[in-house]
């Protein structure tokens, strides 16, 4: 089964892209307004996370899109396919992607050539606890991470109808290696606890506090895949510096 990205797509079954917003060839839609449906649990399955202060809600011409994180005071992460329809920003360091935190516009997109990888430069500073990024060996097979995102809590149909209002977390089970939605290097992690949906897209992969990956692609049910930063670091670090 292909595994597409994880844009919020339409009755998604196949392993889609986790964005919310259209792209071409069985990529999932954007997120449109995160209903108020408090007895919906986030990610699918999953839980809501208690700490998470290097997450970024990522926003498209105003419209909820994707997951990001912060890695150093003007720099985000996230995925490459979340960033191609422009007008970006981001809503740093608050759980509730409608308000909190610091809010800031993204100047400048670096994307990585092979790898569903993107580096965003915000027009401002932000003072926050950035992610810490994994290096190779930080990760493992068999190894229970964590999965961070706003996106569809349930198939819905339109994901963009059933986003998460508060960031959710999950346990998935890494199952080894695999590739991204642009063929780059990537964890492939069967569902734990949860799995991730449209709108999870560019979220982190968590191993052991570090993050280890970026949401590239996910069938929804039992499946996803995370662009894999530890093979990518040299890259991030020419262009952000970290």
């Amino acid at each position: 089964m292909r595994i597409t990205r994880l844009v919020p797509a339409l009755a998604a079954t196949a392993l889609s892209v986790l964005t919310l917003a259209p792209t071409a060839s069985a990529q999932a839609p954007a997120p449109a307004a995160v209903p108020q449906a408090t007895a919906v649990q986030p990610i699918i399955g999953g839980g809501y996370a208690n700490n998470a202060p290097w997450a970024a809600r990522l926003f498209s011409n105003g419209q909820q899109t994707c997951s990001a994180s912060i890695i150093a005071p003007t720099w985000i992460l996230t995925a490459k396919h979340c960033v191609s329809g422009g007008g970006l920003s981001f809503r740093i360091g608050s759980l509730d992607q409608s308000s909190g935190g610091t809010v800031a516009n993204g100047v400048s997109v670096y994307n990585n050539s092979s790898a569903d990888l993107s580096l965003v430069k915000l027009d401002r500073s932000v003072s926050a606890t950035y992610a810490r990024l994994g290096q190779p060996g930080s990760v493992s097979v068999n190894q229970t991470v964590q999965v961070y995102g706003w996106g569809a809590t349930s198939q819905c149909g339109s994901e963009i109808n059933c986003q998460s209002r508060y960031l959710k977390v999950a346990d998935v089970i890494v199952t080894g290696g695999c590739q991204d939605a642009y063929n780059g290097s990537a964890i492939c992690a069967r569902r734990g606890n949860g799995i991730t949906a449209g709108g999870d897209s560019g979220g982190p992969m968590v191993a052991n506090g570090a993050q280890v990956g970026v949401a590239s692609t996910s069938d929804r049910q039992t499946t996803t895949a995370y662009t894999n930063v530890t093979a990518y670091r040299s890259w991030i670090k020419s262009v952000a510096g970290v």
